[in-house]
């Protein structure tokens, strides 16, 4: 482009025109920032949600230990209950 061409590009773009793209410029820089702190939140919503989980994943390894064992320890309950019926059963036949 030419020195001359320049001053001609300069007058043809009015004072107008100008203050609509300052406009322009600064509300592109509001949603910017909007933007950026909305992905700050969400990343911290995401960090929170992800201890969130973990949590709850120990809390659901924990009962279902405690479920395993309860478990087994029912079994072995019915298992010296059948036992002490049996002996009760052979008790009450030796007596009749």
């Amino acid at each position: 482009m030419s020195a001359r061409a320049l001053p001609e590009l300069e007058i043809a773009v009015s004072s107008d025109e100008f203050q609509a793209l300052e406009e322009k410029v600064y509300k592109t820089i509001e949603l910017l920032k909007s933007a950026r702190e909305a992905k700050a939140i969400a990343e911290r919503d995401v960090s929170r949600l992800r201890e969130q989980l973990e949590e709850r994943e120990e809390e659901v390894d924990t009962i279902r230990q405690q479920m395993v064992s309860l478990r087994r320890e029912r079994e072995e309950v019915r298992s010296r209950i059948e036992k002490m019926l049996k002996q009760i059963d052979a008790l009450s036949a030796e007596a009749s």
